[in-house]
This record gives C-alpha cells, sequence and structure tokens, in this order.
C-alpha cells in the first residue's frame, strides 16, 4: 500500500511515484471521492505501473491528485 497526499488547493496531473512492484495498482481509497462529498478528481479505480525507474524504485505511477487530499493504493500484483 502506498499512501500520496497533496496539500495544496490545486490538482496535481501525471504526478510520478515510484513503486517496487510492477501491475496494476488499485486506487483503495480517495478522499476527494465524490461518495465523501469531494470533487470526485483522481486516478479512477487505478492505474498501470510503468517501467520507468522513479524515488529509487523500478516502476512508477502516473497519478492525479486531487487537491487537498490523500489516495491511497494498492498492488494487485505479486
Amino acid at each position: 500500500v502506498i499512501a500520496v497526499l497533496n496539500f495544496t488547493p490545486v490538482p496535481r496531473h501525471n504526478y510520478r511515484v515510484g513503486v517496487p512492484i510492477e501491475g496494476f495498482w488499485r486506487e483503495a481509497l480517495n478522499s476527494d471521492a465524490q461518495d465523501y462529498g469531494g470533487s470526485g478528481q483522481g486516478s479512477l479505480g487505478g492505474v498501470e505501473a510503468s517501467p520507468v525507474s522513479a524515488h529509487g524504485h523500478p516502476y512508477a505511477l502516473n497519478l492525479t491528485l486531487p487537491p487537498l487530499a490523500a489516495v491511497f493504493f494498492k498492488s494487485q500484483g505479486q
């Protein structure tokens, strides 16, 4: 599980985060989801890791980070 927080009032598109495992990463929780009264911005269900190294990891996720929100992703791979 990884947690990514955006403490700014601006959404961040194509925000790259390094991950250790390839495959699909499901968005487990998004504090900006409409269910919680948010705008519904985010990575809409999850993203596939790219074979691009980032932050010392061999794979990366390109995320949409909603403003003033926390998003949690869980690997569906290994």
